[in-house]
């Protein structure tokens, strides 16, 4: 039988999710430092901002955590098939 194909993500997409990533936090963090409004509006937008990307966090780990949940399940499931097929005999007589 053959084996699942297992995507692999490249260095370069790595590299390019981290620094889009870095570049739209740090953009919204100099546009909450500089937008002309009271403290207490800097505050709650920084305040928000920090919700928003811890937020993302998790649900990127929740995502990847059922991902791989799955794929462990899959790969149970194709185990118990193999035995199943590897221990059938069809020219084994029922008595």
């Amino acid at each position: 039988m053959s084996q699942p194909t297992q995507n692999k993500t490249t260095s370069a997409f790595y590299a390019q999710a981290g620094i889009s990533f870095g570049l739209a936090l740090l953009a919204m963090v100099v546009a909450v430092l500089y937008l002309p409004v009271d403290p207490w509006m800097r505050a709650f937008l920084a305040l928000g901002t920090l919700y928003l990307t811890t937020s993302a966090f998790t649900l990127a780990k929740c995502v990847r955590d059922a991902q791989e949940t799955s794929s462990v399940v899959s790969r149970l499931d194709q185990a118990r098939v193999d035995k199943i097929l590897a221990d059938h005999d069809p020219f084994r007589s029922v008595s």
